[in-house]
């Protein structure tokens, strides 16, 4: 059965992007060290994470099957601080 309790974004979000990403998004435009920034955006990470289409390819990066899970459930839940 899936964990199913209360994620967080300081201690299971942030964690899973790297300081590469936080600073190749800020200069597009997305602080994804800022809870209140990924919140706003959640569905579009979501969506770019889960197709795989970020991190890019070629960076040495992906997310899991499990970490696009947790980031989905953390969203559901109304992505709590």
């Amino acid at each position: 059965m899936a964990d199913q309790r209360s994620l967080s974004f300081a201690k299971d979000i942030r964690p899973m992007f790297t300081d590469t990403d936080v600073d190749h998004m800020q200069s597009a435009g997305l602080d994804l060290s800022s809870r209140d920034e990924v919140a706003k955006s959640a569905d579009a990470i979501y969506q770019t994470v889960s197709e795989g289409s970020m991190p890019p390819p070629g960076s040495g990066e992906t997310w899991t099957v499990e970490m696009c899970d947790r980031f989905k459930r953390w969203k559901d839940q109304g992505c709590p601080p």
